[in-house]
Order: structure tokens, then sequence, then C-alpha cells
């Protein structure tokens, strides 16, 4: 048998009778059973890491009925309890069961085969809940991580043929914390395409949630019309009323392209450049890199005109991408590393864009020999045609 078929059991019992009794039935039954004594419940407490299961006298010197329960419970969660009482006292084994213990066991009235069945019930008992527990959990969590992440990551508002676009989300290697990284795509009635991709510092539910705050302030401002210049500025009012601690901040990467799909403006709010790839060559589409936001009270997020081309793609994705590793090295792998990246992949020929963010966050894990750290949001906007109609 497997050793984890072994199942260890603390017996706390000070009376030397019983603890002998308990001993022999077991080995009557040559049950696989560790058994360990303890005479007391202080003497038990230090011994409680690694068991499975308690045999509990509610009489012992230093606590007795549901008091000796409830302080072990404190001391040692997760273990299943079997509680051993008198004839005189069975009651009190029911109210034990009723307080958290998994079983009672009436004292005289036991044998080997009993005990040893009731001892294994116990413990696949306690395991049982715990899976439950973590089913449970798993699926408050799941649901609430596809709601956050519905807000994060939308249906783009997109209708110029001209222009297509593909989209990714991977975890980071804690998988089971939500980031805030964000992304959103929107054309408005002029003809102008914007483009967002964010990433609000930290993991856990609330950064995600304030993620969804930011990118639906962003959306709700560029639909309604909107002057560019004001919609940092008005996310960082969102951002600082809406964060659970003072330091939280976001980075963001916002471009507009125009109507004519020529030229863009770009603005960088501490975030990583683009990546263009028109007309066969790679480069980092450059602008002037203001402060996060929430960093300063007051600050500007000026923008810079960008030449595209006639046809391109532009690359936006969260500083994930470039943080991990370069082998066994410390080096990051930055953003020339990427671009030179996006520029073997771009060189497979006219369908390279087809899986190529997967392929990209791929390559990115090769060289950092395993799964990246931080969550990754990456966006793939390219330009397909001429003008409409052509």
């Amino acid at each position: 048998m497997a050793s984890r078929d072994v199942v260890r059991v603390l017996l706390v019992e000070d009376d030397a009778g019983d603890a002998l009794l308990v001993e022999e039935l077991l080995a009557d039954v040559n049950a696989p059973i560790r058994l360990t004594r303890a005479h007391s419940l202080a003497e038990a407490q230090p011994l409680l890491a690694g068991q499975d299961c308690v045999l509990l006298d509610l009489g012992l010197p230093d606590a007795s009925g549901l008091q000796a329960l409830r302080k072990l419970e404190e001391a040692g969660g997760g273990v299943a309890v079997v509680v051993l009482t008198g004839l005189a006292d069975e009651q009190q084994g029911v109210a034990a069961v009723a307080a958290g213990a998994q079983d009672y066991l009436v004292k005289g009235q036991v044998d080997g085969d009993l005990l040893s069945r009731v001892i294994r019930y116990a413990v696949e008992r306690v395991r049982s809940e715990e899976i439950q527990r973590q089913l449970r959990e798993e699926r408050l969590y799941a649901k609430e991580k596809a709601r956050l992440e519905r807000g994060l990551l939308p249906t783009p508002v997109l209708s110029d043929p001209r222009l297509d676009r593909d989209f990714t989300y991977q975890p980071g290697r804690q998988r089971m914390l939500l980031g805030g990284d964000f992304y959103d795509l929107v054309q408005t009635d002029d003809g102008t395409v914007h483009a967002v991709i964010g990433d609000v510092c930290g993991h856990g539910p609330d950064e995600a949630a304030l993620g969804v705050y930011l990118r639906v302030a962003w959306r709700a401002l560029v639909l309604a019309g909107r002057p560019v210049d004001e919609v940092l500025g008005t996310m960082q009012r969102v951002l600082v009323h809406e964060r659970h601690l003072d330091g939280l901040f976001a980075t963001v990467c916002m471009l507009s392209v125009d109507p004519d799909r020529r030229g863009a403006r770009l603005r960088l709010a501490g975030h990583p450049p683009p990546v263009l790839v028109a007309d066969g060559a790679v480069s980092l589409l450059r602008a002037p890199v203001g402060v996060p936001l929430g960093v300063l009270e007051k600050a500007a997020w000026p923008s810079a005109a960008v030449e595209l081309g006639e046809r391109w793609s532009v690359l936006m994705y969260t500083d994930g991408l470039v943080e991990g590793r370069t082998g066994d090295t410390a080096e990051r792998l930055g953003v020339s590393r990427l671009a030179d990246l996006v520029g073997a992949l771009a060189s497979r020929g006219p369908g390279w864009r087809v899986g190529v963010l997967d392929d990209l966050i791929h390559e990115v894990c090769v060289l950092n020999e395993g799964d990246l750290v931080d969550d990754v949001a990456a966006m793939l906007l390219t330009r397909v045609a001429g003008d409409a109609g052509a």
C-alpha cells in the first residue's frame, strides 16, 4: 500500500488504561494506522502538524467537554476529530459532532474494526469537505474573474474594413491572481480609431476592478467625443478616486489613428512604446513619456504625431511582455529585443499575422525559460487594405 494509505492518528488521552485499550484494538485488526500519544491538550498541540486524525478524550486535565474540542480546532484546523466519551457522557459526544467533530465513540462499546472504520471515515470526510470548499471557492473565483475580464477585455467598436485587429491576454505565473491589464478599441464618428492599452500595478480583484473602471471611463470619454487631450487627465481623476491604496498607479498607451489611416497621434503615460511593422521595416513608435496615472497630482501627457505608412501593423502591449529574463541572466528582454522578435516573426511572409501574438508570447517565454511572472495583454492593429472601396 502507498504511504498515503497509512493514517496518522494523535490520541489525546490522560488515562493510561484507556490509551492501552485503543492501541490493542487497532493492533488486533492490524489497522494501517500510525498512533501517537499525548496526555493533555497542551502536549497535543505541538504534535498536530502532519496528523490526519485526532482521537480526543473530552475529560482532559487541562480542558474538558467542548472546551477541549474548541481549543483543538483553533490550534489545528483541518484535522479530523473523533471524540471519545464515556457511556454516561454520550450526549457530550453528540454535542461535539454538532460543534464540528467528525464523529464520536463511546468507550467500552468499540471494537477494532469499528474504531479503524470511524477513523478512516472521519479522515475522508474532512478531505471531501476540503475538496468541496476548494471547488466552491474556485467556482466563485471563476465567475468573478470572468466578470472582471469581460470588463477588462471588451468587444471593440470598429467598422472600418481597412483595419483588422487581434487581441490576446495571458495570465502570469501566479494564475490565480487577477491583474489589472486592460485594452479597448473604438472608432468615433469622425473616422478616427482610438486604441488604448494599460496596466494597473499589482495583482488581485481590487486592481482588476480598477482596470475595469479606467477602461470604461476611457471608452465613455472617447464615445462622448471629449477632446483627446482631456482623456488621460480624467482617467487619472477616476483612478485617484477609486483606488484602495494611495500608491496605486497605472501606465497607459493611447494611439489615435487618423481617418486616412496613414498617421496617428501617440500618448504614453509611463508605458512602453508600440512596435510598428511597415514596408518590411520594424521600429518603435516614439512620443514623450509622461508619468503614469496616479503618480503626480498634476501632470500632462503630450502627444506626438507618428507616420504609419500605406500598409502597417502596430503592436501595443503591457510591460509583462518585456520584463521577462533572457536566458539565465538577470537582463530583461526590453523593448528593442521585442522589436527584433516581432521583425523575425514578420519575415515569415504574407500570412505572418495569423497567430502572431501567441507565437510572440511563446518566444518570450522560451527566452525567459518559463512562464512570465506578470500578466500580458497585447493588441495588433493592422491596415490590411487601401482606401475604402479600393
